[in-house]
């Protein structure tokens, strides 16, 4: 069954095609091609623990879509930093604010080396924009922002996405003091959205899934509970958007006329003030 999909990734120096990357398992939850037979393995034990992860998956990648029309609408913004890049699909960050923002400027952030090697084909810009891709490690925000800030205006405000990335920050105190310089060197009226792995809808199996997960793929990652995350944005001076934190589906829905069930993948928008 691998060479079905294993034959179409290219050769990337630094990769491990035997470990689970959370960049390839997301991608073979939404149904995409970019992954390896470990990937897929750790992908349906956890589904098999964890029923609902496809629907999270789902859930943020339709998020971010909505998150994403808010900062280049309602927002007003421009300028967007996306770290955790993961690997490209449909409706990806620059995409989304394009449509509405055709000047829009984007830079994208990871460092697993696939991820890369499809940005920097597949991620291109419209003719009035630009999208730059940048190789770092989202626990050295001075350096993401010194980079960053040759293609972003920092002294303009910035819009952050880091979907699905700060559960790989494994401390409590180290996610405050990261997101705490990431938001701390933005100018005010800054954003940033995050979605999280948690245990509110599934409690154990959930916290179980985790667990699986760090014994056998990598990056390692912690669930936080909704209480936690509210503390976070408090945390690094950000005013936490209605509707909250709340399920992925549920962080303005297009209709409420009939909400979807939670998934626990939940998130949140904040705004510098």
């Amino acid at each position: 069954m691998g060479e079905r999909f294993e034959e179409h990734l290219p050769s990337v120096p630094g990769l491990d095609p035997n470990v689970a990357n959370s960049a390839r398992v997301w991608d073979y939850w939404l149904g995409g091609h970019q992954f390896y037979e470990a990937d897929k393995a750790m992908a349906d034990e956890i589904e098999r623990v964890l029923p609902d992860i496809v629907a999270q998956a789902r859930a943020d990648r339709l998020f971010l879509s909505r998150v994403v029309e808010f900062f280049a609408g309602e927002a007003g913004i421009g300028q967007f930093l996306d770290i955790g890049t993961g690997l490209p699909t449909s409706n990806n960050t620059h995409e989304v604010a394009q449509r509405l923002r055709p000047d829009a400027r984007v830079v994208y952030v990871d460092n697993d080396p696939l991820v890369l090697a499809h940005a920097r084909a597949l991620l291109t810009s419209t003719p009035q924009g630009v999208t730059a891709y940048l190789d770092a490690d989202l626990h050295d925000p001075d350096h993401i922002l010194d980079e960053a800030g040759r293609t972003l205006d920092l002294d303009r405000p910035v819009a952050v996405t880091m979907l699905g990335v700060v559960w790989h920050i494994m401390e409590d105190e180290q996610a405050r003091r990261i997101l705490g310089r990431l938001m701390g060197r933005l100018a005010p009226g800054s954003h940033l959205a995050i979605s999280h792995q948690t245990d509110e809808v599934t409690g154990v199996r959930a916290r179980d899934a985790v667990e699986m997960w760090n014994r056998d793929a990598t990056p390692k990652g912690v669930w936080r509970s909704k209480r936690q995350l509210e503390d976070l944005f408090g945390a690094v001076g950000l005013e936490l958007l209605e509707p909250g934190i709340v399920s992925c589906n549920r962080w303005r829905p297009e209709t409420t006329d009939l909400l979807p069930d939670e998934v626990d993948q939940f998130g949140g928008v904040g705004r510098k003030p």
